[in-house]
Protein backbone atom coordinates (compact mmCIF):
# COMPACT_ATOMS: atom_id res chain seq x y z
CA UNK A 1 0.00 0.00 0.00
CA UNK A 2 2.80 2.06 0.71
CA UNK A 3 4.31 1.99 -2.55
CA UNK A 4 1.14 2.36 -3.85
CA UNK A 5 0.99 5.29 -1.88
CA UNK A 6 3.96 6.78 -3.14
CA UNK A 7 3.33 6.25 -6.64
CA UNK A 8 0.22 8.22 -6.18
CA UNK A 9 1.61 10.80 -4.94
CA UNK A 10 4.11 11.16 -7.33
CA UNK A 11 1.28 11.02 -9.75
CA UNK A 12 -0.40 13.47 -8.27
CA UNK A 13 2.60 15.75 -7.84
CA UNK A 14 3.38 16.06 -11.60
CA UNK A 15 0.44 17.85 -12.32
CA UNK A 16 0.59 20.10 -9.28
CA UNK A 17 4.13 21.40 -10.62
CA UNK A 18 2.88 21.71 -14.47
CA UNK A 19 0.12 23.68 -13.13
CA UNK A 20 2.11 25.76 -11.16
CA UNK A 21 4.40 26.30 -14.55
CA UNK A 22 0.85 27.27 -16.97
CA UNK A 23 0.82 30.78 -15.59
CA UNK A 24 4.46 31.69 -15.89
CA UNK A 25 4.16 30.25 -19.63
CA UNK A 26 1.15 31.75 -20.45
CA UNK A 27 2.91 35.29 -19.21
CA UNK A 28 6.22 34.04 -21.57
CA UNK A 29 3.95 33.66 -24.64
CA UNK A 30 1.54 36.69 -23.99
CA UNK A 31 4.64 38.86 -23.57
CA UNK A 32 6.47 37.79 -27.14
CA UNK A 33 2.95 38.19 -28.64
CA UNK A 34 2.97 41.79 -27.27
CA UNK A 35 6.50 42.39 -28.53
CA UNK A 36 5.65 41.03 -31.97
CA UNK A 37 2.41 43.00 -32.14
CA UNK A 38 4.26 46.40 -31.26
CA UNK A 39 6.65 45.38 -33.88
CA UNK A 40 4.29 44.67 -36.89
CA UNK A 41 2.37 47.72 -36.06
CA UNK A 42 5.64 50.10 -35.85
CA UNK A 43 6.64 48.33 -39.33
CA UNK A 44 3.76 50.03 -41.48
CA UNK A 45 4.04 53.46 -39.14
CA UNK A 46 7.89 53.72 -40.70
CA UNK A 47 6.52 53.37 -44.02
CA UNK A 48 5.19 56.79 -45.29
CA UNK A 49 7.23 58.56 -43.25
CA UNK A 50 10.29 56.93 -45.13
CA UNK A 51 7.62 57.58 -48.62
CA UNK A 52 7.60 61.03 -47.21
CA UNK A 53 11.48 61.68 -47.06
CA UNK A 54 11.74 59.90 -50.47
CA UNK A 55 9.01 62.50 -52.21
CA UNK A 56 10.98 65.30 -50.50
CA UNK A 57 14.31 64.17 -51.87
CA UNK A 58 13.11 63.21 -55.17
CA UNK A 59 11.13 66.92 -55.05
CA UNK A 60 14.44 68.34 -54.31
CA UNK A 61 16.47 66.69 -57.03
CA UNK A 62 14.36 67.73 -59.84
CA UNK A 63 13.79 71.05 -58.52
CA UNK A 64 17.56 71.85 -58.70
CA UNK A 65 17.45 70.11 -61.92
CA UNK A 66 15.19 72.40 -63.31
CA UNK A 67 16.85 75.23 -61.70
CA UNK A 68 20.40 74.30 -63.44
CA UNK A 69 18.11 73.61 -66.83
CA UNK A 70 16.30 77.22 -66.85
CA UNK A 71 19.57 78.90 -65.72
CA UNK A 72 21.41 77.09 -68.74
CA UNK A 73 18.88 77.74 -71.12
CA UNK A 74 18.64 81.35 -69.91
CA UNK A 75 22.11 81.97 -70.53
CA UNK A 76 22.66 80.43 -73.90
CA UNK A 77 19.34 82.46 -74.98
CA UNK A 78 21.65 85.83 -73.53
CA UNK A 79 24.63 84.55 -75.73
CA UNK A 80 22.05 84.19 -78.67
CA UNK A 81 20.87 87.67 -77.96
CA UNK A 82 23.97 89.12 -77.60
CA UNK A 83 25.29 87.78 -80.61
CA UNK A 84 22.27 88.77 -82.71
CA UNK A 85 22.64 92.28 -81.62
CA UNK A 86 26.24 92.84 -82.42
CA UNK A 87 25.95 91.17 -85.97
CA UNK A 88 23.02 93.78 -86.32
CA UNK A 89 25.41 96.40 -85.12
CA UNK A 90 28.02 95.42 -87.24
CA UNK A 91 26.25 95.66 -90.70
CA UNK A 92 24.32 98.76 -89.17
CA UNK A 93 27.50 100.50 -88.60
CA UNK A 94 28.62 98.98 -92.51
CA UNK A 95 25.23 100.21 -94.45
CA UNK A 96 25.81 103.78 -92.67
CA UNK A 97 29.38 103.61 -93.61
CA UNK A 98 28.48 103.47 -97.20
CA UNK A 99 25.76 106.00 -96.90
CA UNK A 100 28.56 108.28 -95.47
CA UNK A 101 31.36 107.59 -98.06
CA UNK A 102 29.27 108.15 -101.01
CA UNK A 103 27.00 111.30 -100.29
CA UNK A 104 28.54 114.19 -100.19
CA UNK A 105 27.71 117.96 -101.38
CA UNK A 106 30.06 121.09 -102.01
CA UNK A 107 27.92 122.37 -100.01
CA UNK A 108 28.10 121.20 -96.69
CA UNK A 109 31.52 119.21 -97.96
CA UNK A 110 33.73 120.12 -94.26
CA UNK A 111 30.73 118.25 -92.21
CA UNK A 112 30.60 115.36 -94.32
CA UNK A 113 34.40 114.50 -94.16
CA UNK A 114 33.88 115.05 -90.21
CA UNK A 115 31.13 112.57 -90.32
CA UNK A 116 33.22 109.77 -92.21
CA UNK A 117 35.93 110.98 -89.63
CA UNK A 118 33.72 110.29 -86.71
CA UNK A 119 32.60 107.00 -87.61
CA UNK A 120 36.23 105.53 -88.62
CA UNK A 121 39.05 104.02 -86.12
CA UNK A 122 42.70 102.89 -86.92
CA UNK A 123 44.46 102.36 -90.37
CA UNK A 124 41.64 103.86 -92.17
CA UNK A 125 40.83 106.85 -90.24
CA UNK A 126 44.58 107.69 -89.91
CA UNK A 127 44.35 107.10 -93.97
CA UNK A 128 41.44 109.50 -94.32
CA UNK A 129 42.33 111.94 -92.04
CA UNK A 130 45.55 112.70 -94.32
CA UNK A 131 43.45 113.52 -97.40
CA UNK A 132 40.37 114.29 -95.79
CA UNK A 133 41.15 118.37 -96.79
CA UNK A 134 42.43 117.54 -100.25
CA UNK A 135 39.30 115.55 -101.25
CA UNK A 136 36.99 118.39 -99.61
CA UNK A 137 39.03 121.45 -101.91
CA UNK A 138 38.24 119.00 -104.90
CA UNK A 139 34.53 118.60 -104.16
CA UNK A 140 34.04 122.34 -103.74
CA UNK A 141 35.88 123.15 -106.80
CA UNK A 142 33.88 120.77 -109.25
CA UNK A 143 30.78 121.56 -107.02
CA UNK A 144 30.17 117.93 -106.82
CA UNK A 145 27.33 116.43 -105.33
CA UNK A 146 27.00 112.57 -104.59
CA UNK A 147 23.86 110.44 -103.27
CA UNK A 148 24.19 106.95 -102.33
CA UNK A 149 22.00 104.19 -101.42
CA UNK A 150 22.35 101.28 -100.28
CA UNK A 151 20.72 98.49 -101.98
CA UNK A 152 21.85 95.17 -100.07
CA UNK A 153 24.15 94.25 -96.85
CA UNK A 154 24.86 91.44 -95.43
CA UNK A 155 27.92 89.81 -92.97
CA UNK A 156 30.23 87.68 -94.57
CA UNK A 157 32.47 86.68 -91.18
CA UNK A 158 32.90 87.85 -87.73
CA UNK A 159 35.50 87.16 -85.73
CA UNK A 160 35.26 88.37 -82.36
CA UNK A 161 35.04 92.24 -81.84
CA UNK A 162 35.94 92.82 -86.20
CA UNK A 163 33.62 92.25 -89.30
CA UNK A 164 33.11 91.99 -92.91
CA UNK A 165 30.39 93.32 -94.45
CA UNK A 166 29.48 93.12 -98.24
CA UNK A 167 27.68 96.54 -99.15
CA UNK A 168 25.71 97.15 -102.53
CA UNK A 169 25.35 101.10 -103.04
CA UNK A 170 23.89 102.83 -105.75
CA UNK A 171 25.66 106.28 -105.89
CA UNK A 172 24.05 109.27 -108.16
CA UNK A 173 26.52 111.52 -108.97
CA UNK A 174 26.53 115.07 -110.41
CA UNK A 175 29.46 117.98 -111.35
CA UNK A 176 28.48 121.56 -112.42
CA UNK A 177 28.95 121.79 -115.80
CA UNK A 178 28.88 118.36 -116.67
CA UNK A 179 25.51 116.22 -118.11
CA UNK A 180 24.06 113.93 -115.72
CA UNK A 181 25.58 110.89 -114.91
CA UNK A 182 23.79 107.21 -115.12
CA UNK A 183 23.52 105.86 -111.41
CA UNK A 184 26.89 103.55 -110.91
CA UNK A 185 27.20 100.39 -108.95
CA UNK A 186 29.37 100.10 -106.03
CA UNK A 187 30.28 96.55 -104.29
CA UNK A 188 32.05 97.25 -100.93
CA UNK A 189 33.78 95.16 -98.08
CA UNK A 190 33.73 97.28 -94.73
CA UNK A 191 35.64 96.29 -92.06
CA UNK A 192 34.04 96.93 -89.15
CA UNK A 193 35.38 96.96 -85.69
CA UNK A 194 34.15 97.16 -81.95
CA UNK A 195 34.76 100.42 -80.06
CA UNK A 196 33.72 100.78 -76.79
CA UNK A 197 29.63 100.27 -76.64
CA UNK A 198 29.72 100.47 -80.40
CA UNK A 199 31.03 99.99 -83.70
CA UNK A 200 32.92 101.89 -85.99
CA UNK A 201 34.25 100.95 -89.88
CA UNK A 202 38.22 100.07 -89.95
CA UNK A 203 38.75 99.40 -93.64
CA UNK A 204 37.04 100.09 -96.94
CA UNK A 205 37.82 98.18 -100.28
CA UNK A 206 35.87 97.96 -103.64
CA UNK A 207 35.01 94.70 -105.04
CA UNK A 208 33.84 93.45 -108.19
Amino acid sequence: MADNADATGIQLSEPTESAEAAPAVAETVSAAEDYLGDEVDAAPAQSPRSGVRLAIAVGLVTMVALAGLAGWLGCRAYQSHQTQHQRALFVAVARQGALDLTTIDYNEADADVQRILNSTTGSFYDDFSKRSQPFVDVVKQARSKSEGTVTEAALESEQGDTAQVLVAVTVKTSNAGAQEQAPRLWRMRIGVQRVGDGAKVSNVEFVP
